[in-house]
């Protein structure tokens, strides 16, 4: 069943868009692992970084899927 209160249901693998660029210029993070907190990687420079998941879907402008 899924939770209805959160605006997106992010899962491992999925590329997020976020409103603000990293410093390195992209906008592109590819989650790693979810939970409370979202663990994300940035896809031009590839860091890691660990969002609570309320922070997370207030910058997030898109999900784009996994292929699968």
């Amino acid at each position: 069943m899924a939770n209805k209160f959160f605006l997106y249901k992010y899962e491992s693998g999925d590329i997020v868009t976020m409103k603000k660029a990293h410093p390195c210029g992209c906008k592109d993070w590819l989650v790693m692992r979810t939970g409370a907190e979202i663990k994300l990687r940035c896809q031009g420079c590839g860091h890691d970084v660990s969002i609570p998941r309320p922070s997370l879907e207030k910058s997030t402008v898109a999900v784009k899927k996994k292929e699968v």
